[in-house]
């Protein structure tokens, strides 16, 4: 009689196929498409999905300076960064940050959704977000993300 094998099949570096995907973000939410950006960054849509591997895909974000936040957020919300000087600490609202740095929000919101460790450094390193529809990487031939925009 044979037994099932109930071993975990993990996909190696060799093994992994990664894709390219695009996503245009005019008129998208930012932490909707945040979250929908980190799980692919981590592989999270793939069957082949292991926490402490990098199993993900390349993401490409175009119109970045067209995304949409609710309620008073362009208002309201502020970015802190820090100089490394005593009294260094700068605030900008997300209005403000939108014109200065166009990729600057979706950038920050995806890399906090990210894990805290090499890993998530190295999943970051496959997300390039540009402020208009232009992208340098049309040889890659990246497959279309689809989301619905809120109106």
């Amino acid at each position: 009689m044979k037994h099932l094998s109930y071993k975990t099949a993990f996909v190696g570096k060799d093994k992994r196929d990664s894709k390219w995907y695009i996503i245009d973000a005019q008129g998208q939410t930012v932490g909707r498409l945040s979250s929908k950006v980190a799980s692919i960054l981590r592989g999270k849509h793939t069957a082949a999905y292991t926490p402490n591997q990098d199993a993900g895909d390349f993401v490409i974000i175009i119109n970045s300076d067209k995304v949409v936040f609710t309620g008073q957020k362009w208002q309201n919300k502020t970015y802190l960064r820090y100089t490394g000087y005593p009294g260094g600490q700068r605030a900008i609202q997300a209005k403000d940050l939108n014109v200065k740095h166009p990729t600057a929000i979706l950038e920050t919101s995806i890399k906090g959704m990210l894990p805290k460790t090499k890993l998530g450094k190295a999943q970051y390193k496959k997300l390039f977000v540009y402020a208009t529809e232009t992208h340098p990487h049309e040889a890659q031939k990246p497959i279309e993300i689809k989301l619905e925009a809120k109106n």
